[in-house]
């Protein structure tokens, strides 16, 4: 590991760590996903991981959905679904998103979960080459058709085709 990954630290979020996932405004839009994706994980629907760098914050973070209405996704038994995956530009290509996502696995392992999945824009090659790395395998399509309602109250449309991904674990 280089001195940056042992620096950081893997820890479930935290309701104080929420403001951060903002990344100092850059991500303001995504505060309502954020609040949401939190209430689930109060309920034990999902897990909330941050990578915090002392003296500086959450500079990576990821969600984990164990249970969703798309049981393709997560199944809340054997299948869980991994989004909201983010590293900022500072630490990408450092180590710091690798050693998040073999935490997150370890820790999907010890609770019996055997598959994990993930959808993953077409066009972020860069994200692409990481998880095929770290053993994903593209299983199919998925259309990226979803809104949000942002930090402004008004919706937002995404239209981003993904590549699905899967990982036995």
């Amino acid at each position: 590991m280089t001195s940056l990954e042992h620096q950081v630290v893997i820890r479930k979020l935290r309701q104080a760590d929420l403001p951060q996932l903002e990344w100092g405004g850059e991500l303001a839009h995504f505060r309502n996903i954020f609040a949401a994706v939190y209430q689930q994980y109060l309920h034990g629907d999902a897990i909330l991981w941050v990578a915090d760098m002392p003296g500086v914050g959450v500079v990576a973070q990821v969600f984990i959905q164990l249970i969703s209405h798309r049981p393709e996704l997560a199944n809340g038994n054997f299948r869980a679904y991994l989004f909201g995956f983010r590293v900022q530009g500072a630490y990408q290509n450092r180590g710091v998103g690798t050693r998040m996502l073999r935490e997150v696995e370890d820790d999907l392992r010890a609770m019996n979960f055997k598959l994990i999945t993930l959808n993953v824009s077409r066009e972020n090659t860069e994200a692409i080459r990481l998880y095929e790395r770290l053993g994903y395998r593209i299983v199919g399509n998925e259309p990226g058709q979803w809104s949000y309602i942002n930090h402004l109250g008004k919706r937002v449309f995404v239209d981003e085709p993904s590549y699905r991904m899967e990982k036995h674990l």
